[in-house]
């Protein structure tokens, strides 16, 4: 009797030290809110304060209230759930009472609960609730610039506190000539909020979670460039050494070495042309080593198709490192090695392994979209390759934006490669003029019938010096 007696009166002491500790919380908070709104000034016959919410548009022009007032709304949901979880937690503790008396909670379980259950959504909350940013009529530093109204678009802290400019430790002008760094993401992500966080909603220094799907769903969506994560990638957990170079040039690569849980095959022996649910439709065979092998360097009877001899024979000794942008498996740069020209590939995973296939035949894989800027300096490249991507489907602006893009990194006297381009017979007049508007030197103009309503163009054009 006295045993039960003793096990009650700790249960009694247990569920009164978390609702005094729940208290005492939910006081601390709301007393931190006040003399958060009271150092604001909203206690105060503040003209600031009435600047800023009945208009005076010089002191918080561009500032987002409604991003402000939305950010709010979620930071009270937050803890208003967590309230109504604890008082149920509370509930059915004292309703089974009698089982965790019997039970006898240990001190490492009410520690591991209050730490997991109240102290951590609490801390989340409290912070949430601390990083409402307002924005400073001084300005920041030498900056113009009132704040970032996009902070307080989300909720996820890691995105939060990625965008959040980055002061430096000195308080002086870093080696780029800045006072902060500034970490970018595209600002369509504003649009695909939800898909953003759910990104980003991951333990610091866990492993990431397998989204890389995910991922390049936002960057297609112009999210991007996509924000930097501190999660640890995970890999395959059968991963195999890679073939020697003199070997993964032209053999399949070990299937063990690629995650294919968000693909329709489960190995590389699926992706073969002659299977119809293989899950992707570009490139039809390039994951077959033995048709691969004959691109480019075998002649054809198509009067579009160039052959690399007769490419690198117009420029010799002058082609050493180049571009190719366009969905493969990177066959054209294994061919150009081959002749010591260095090629990085352009490759987005559009329901096959490509960046895998690519890196795996100990070529560079470069993952990024028609959105991104080439993150090459300008006049660099000595060639620009471009096959089997951009075809008659896309908007002229947005090639014209890539051509100029292109023409930006490609050295003078480099060569862009157009290689079957194809597209309607009615439209072709105005991709030729894309093509043509930069004044290049034709060393090789095609084109060709594909089909009865379209036609394939082939292109060799040599960048112009362009000497001020």
């Amino acid at each position: 009797m006295g045993r039960l007696c003793l096990r009650k009166c700790r249960v009694g002491r247990i569920m009164g030290t978390l609702q005094i500790v729940l208290g005492g919380l939910v006081i601390i908070v709301s007393l931190l809110s006040l003399i958060r709104f009271y150092s604001a000034g909203f206690f105060t016959r503040n003209e600031d304060i009435c600047r800023q919410f009945y208009g005076q548009k010089d002191d918080y022009d561009g500032f987002d209230i409604k991003a402000l007032s939305d950010r709010v709304g979620e930071v009270l949901d937050r803890m208003e759930s967590l309230q109504e979880k604890l008082e149920l937690e509370v509930k059915e503790m004292e309703k089974h009472k009698e089982v965790l008396d019997r039970n006898n909670i240990t001190r490492l379980e009410y520690k591991k609960y209050l730490e997991e259950e109240v102290i951590r959504p609490l801390y989340g909350a409290h912070i949430a609730l601390r990083q409402i940013r307002l924005p400073k009529a001084e300005g920041i530093r030498n900056s113009t610039m009132k704040e970032e109204p996009l902070i307080n678009t989300f909720v996820i802290e890691e995105i939060r506190k990625y965008i959040t400019p980055k002061e430096n430790r000195t308080g002086k002008i870093n080696i780029y000539g800045t006072e902060r760094i500034h970490n970018t993401i595209g600002h369509a992500c504003v649009l695909y909020k939800k898909e953003l966080e759910e990104y980003m909603g991951y333990d610091i220094g866990s492993y990431c979670n397998d989204d890389w799907n995910l991922a390049q769903k936002l960057m297609v969506n112009g999210c991007d460039p996509l924000p930097r994560r501190r999660c640890l990638t995970r890999a395959s957990k059968v991963y195999q050494k890679p073939y020697p170079i003199n070997e993964s040039l032209w053999r399949l690569p070990d299937g063990r070495n690629v995650r294919w849980s968000n693909y329709q095959c489960r190995n590389f022996e699926c992706l073969s042309s002659k299977n119809p649910k293989r899950g992707y439709s570009k490139c039809v065979g390039c994951f077959e080593m033995e048709k691969e092998k004959l691109k480019w360097v075998t002649n054809s009877s198509l009067p579009v198709d160039l052959l690399i001899n007769d490419v690198l024979t117009i420029k010799p000794g002058e082609i050493r490192i180049g571009l190719d942008f366009g969905v493969g498996t990177g066959t054209f740069a294994a061919r150009m090695r081959e002749h010591n020209v260095t090629i990085v590939s352009t490759a987005l995973n559009l329901g096959a392994p490509f960046n895998e296939m690519i890196a795996l035949r100990g070529l560079i894989p470069l993952y990024v979209t028609l959105n991104q800027r080439l993150p090459f300096f300008d006049n660099t490249m000595d060639l620009i390759h471009t096959s089997g991507f951009m075809d008659g489907w896309i908007d002229l602006l947005l090639l014209d934006f890539i051509l100029y893009d292109w023409d930006r990194v490609l050295r003078p006297g480099g060569l862009l490669w157009i290689d079957r381009f194809f597209c309607s017979r009615k439209d072709l007049d105005d991709y030729m003029y894309m093509f043509l508007q930069f004044r290049y030197k034709k060393h090789k103009w095609a084109i060709a019938p594909k089909s009865k309503d379209e036609v394939y163009l082939s292109a060799l054009l040599e960048k112009p010096s362009r000497a001020i």
